[in-house]
């Protein structure tokens, strides 16, 4: 099979990355793509960079036997950590979701103070910050580790009171701290931007990283001449590692729609 006809592989630490996916399908609807989500192993935020590691080279190494021709990365944790040793690994493109996210929120803020949340690995990294400052020194970062928000959302509280109750007190801190832009740092997070919008107001730009993943993803896949020359829809096929209860139902939450190819597989 010639590289460009084949699929897209993406993963994440759960369900969330399903976000990226959509809008993948979105940006380049022409693209088949395998996902994986690791369910049995949710969150990654809370685990150590060894680990972490570990869980990742299974899951390229499960999707390169997928024989798919270029990886995204949809999750912040694993991109904050060893997006690097995932690159040296493989000898196709490998994506992470970091930069895309920087560049927009670089170009948004007006007063150039920016907020990020995250998971505790990926706040703790200082992957944004450091390369928000590395862009532009004037830049001010303020990050808030946000640990329930992955879990709330694999088991499928989004619009619950408690779950906005939960986001006020993460984000009134960097309310208080006047940031003018804010990056989810997390491909879970989208699915709270109703509440998230409400909390932070209508001042502060918020950066979907989904959005701009699937932009720059696009640019990435033409740079290496492997944009599909498919002129149906794209197919989608997804995996979990653990069929964890009303996962199909989640996954739904996530995607936007209904997820018709969902397997099982055990990495382990």
């Amino acid at each position: 099979m010639k590289e460009f006809k084949k699929p897209i592989g993406v993963f994440d630490s759960g369900l969330g990355g399903l976000t990226v996916v959509k809008a993948i399908r979105e940006r380049l609807p022409n693209e088949s793509i395998v996902y994986l989500g690791d369910t049995a192993r949710v969150p990654y935020g809370n685990k150590s960079k060894i680990t972490i590691q570990k869980y990742s080279i299974q899951i390229t190494e499960f999707l390169m036997r997928k024989n798919v021709k270029a990886i995204v990365v949809a999750c912040n944790t694993v991109s904050a950590l060893v997006l690097q040793e995932l690159s040296q690994r493989v000898q196709i493109p490998v994506m992470g979701v970091i930069e895309p996210g920087v560049l927009a929120a670089e170009n948004q803020s007006k007063i150039k103070r920016i907020g990020v949340i995250g998971t505790d690995a990926t706040i703790q990294s200082n992957a944004y910050k450091n390369l928000l400052v590395s862009i532009n020194t004037e830049l001010k970062v303020f990050s808030q580790p946000c640990p329930l928000l992955v879990p709330l959302a694999e088991d499928g509280w989004v619009g619950d009171n408690i779950v906005k109750q939960i986001l006020i007190q993460y984000l009134t801190p960097l309310i208080k701290k006047s940031v003018d832009t804010l990056i989810l740092g997390c491909t879970h997070y989208p699915v709270f931007l109703d509440f998230i919008s409400e909390i932070i107001g209508p001042n502060v730009k918020i950066i979907d990283s989904p959005s701009e993943v699937a932009n720059s993803f696009f640019q990435h896949l033409k740079k290496y001449n492997l944009l599909s020359d498919n002129e149906s829809l794209g197919k989608l096929e997804c995996f979990v590692t653990d069929k964890t209860r009303s996962y199909s139902k989640i996954a739904e939450t996530f995607l936007g729609s209904y997820v018709s190819n969902l397997h099982f597989t055990d990495l382990c």
